[in-house]
């Protein structure tokens, strides 16, 4: 995962967790409103108490999400969808999957997931509530845990793309239309719909009741900018349809020696503009070199340095199949975090040969051209 989507924290069932630099902010702000919630409650607390139980719930209450989106994360692995990583920020948790679900019934279970396991979390903290009565510290931390994750899991309920609610409406429309991107721009709408009300309520409630309601009209705008996002990626599913790996890869494979210096490659890349390179040693396949791998060495160790010093080795390239669908293929890209992948077509015999290379850019610039294309023919 790039830097810019957090500070990795660890990893539950295989998948990594990271924090969001905004989830440092909401921590913060969250443990603030609660200590000084708890200390008017709780006037015989001393400043130790409220302030230890205070963040005690902030941690528990980051918990709970955390297992919400394990719990979306599960039921995905359960229908062979690797789960990328799940990242905790501003408005909550995110976890990210490698690929849409191929059936509607999948994206429902997939969906309803996350709100029944903040409901379950809910009756369990009510539970510890009911089961503690004359403990004042227990009764405070598992109150709030309950309604926070009564809230979470009825928020998240709302036909609002792409909130969990938004996907099991999408999962809904797309089982009874069997059309997934449909399902989606309808999804998408309601989405919006919803956004724009949260917007609207946010700043109208500021003005009448106070500017700590402003949080509902930015938890809006996020919601509208997802929404929009989730409608583009079915527009690129659109207009990538039809198009395989073969028919976007460039048939230019360029091959440097591994014992060619860092210094040299970087003369290489300047001279061609080429980004990436197969890496071989007496015809034989070694690796993959990119501009990426040259950069994670400090520019005066280069000529101290060889290309198969630094290069990505053979058992570590991914690789593209010619007749792979074009849009699984950017999907692959993106979750893998890479830019270029070669493209390897296995002959009868077993033997594979590298017949092209497919990079993102290639891909955007179909996306684009195709766009632009349609938006020429429909306005004839």
């Amino acid at each position: 995962m790039s830097q810019a989507q957090g500070i990795r924290i660890g990893r539950i069932l295989g998948i990594p967790i990271y924090l969001d630099l905004s989830w440092i902010l909401i921590f913060a702000l969250i443990t603030l409103s609660l200590s000084m919630q708890f200390s008017k409650e709780f006037s015989k607390w001393s400043s130790e108490e409220y302030w230890g139980v205070g963040i005690l719930t902030s941690v528990l209450f980051f918990g709970s999400v955390v297992f919400h989106e394990l719990s979306h994360s599960v039921v995905a692995q359960h229908y062979k969808i690797k789960v990328v990583s799940i990242t905790l920020f501003l408005f909550g948790g995110l976890a990210r999957i490698g690929r849409e679900p191929s059936k509607a019934i999948q994206e429902f279970n997939i969906a309803i997931a996350g709100p029944l396991a903040s409901g379950f979390l809910a009756g369990v903290f009510y539970g510890v509530k009911v089961a503690f009565p004359g403990n004042d510290m227990v009764q405070a931390a598992a109150g709030q845990l309950y309604w926070t994750n009564l809230m979470l899991a009825l928020f998240n309920l709302l036909p609002g793309f792409p909130l969990d609610g938004g996907r099991i409406f999408r999962a809904i429309v797309w089982g009874a239309t069997k059309d997934f991107s449909r399902a989606t721009r309808v999804a998408g709408a309601s989405g919006k719909l919803i956004a724009y009300a949260m917007i609207l309520g946010g700043i109208g409630l500021s003005f009448r009741y106070g500017w700590e309601n402003i949080w509902l009209a930015f938890v809006g705008w996020f919601l509208l900018n997802a929404a929009q996002a989730s409608v583009a990626q079915v527009t690129i599913r659109e207009t990538l349809a039809g198009l395989r790996a073969a028919d976007v890869m460039s048939h230019e494979v360029p091959t440097v020696p591994g014992n060619m210096s860092l210094d040299e490659y970087s003369q290489e890349v300047l001279r061609t503009g080429r980004r990436i390179h197969i890496v071989t040693m007496d015809d034989r396949l070694l690796g993959l070199m990119n501009v990426a791998a040259l950069n994670s060495v400090p520019r005066d160790e280069w000529s101290m340095n060889s290309v198969q010093a630094v290069m990505v080795p053979r058992e570590h390239i991914l690789w593209a199949a010619p007749e792979e669908p074009l849009q699984r293929l950017l999907e692959r890209l993106m979750a893998a975090d890479v830019n270029q992948m070669p493209v390897v077509q296995t002959t009868d015999d077993g033997a594979a040969h590298i017949i092209g290379m497919i990079t993102r850019d290639a891909i955007l610039r179909v996306i684009q051209t195709r766009s632009e294309l349609g938006a020429a023919l429909s306005n004839r």
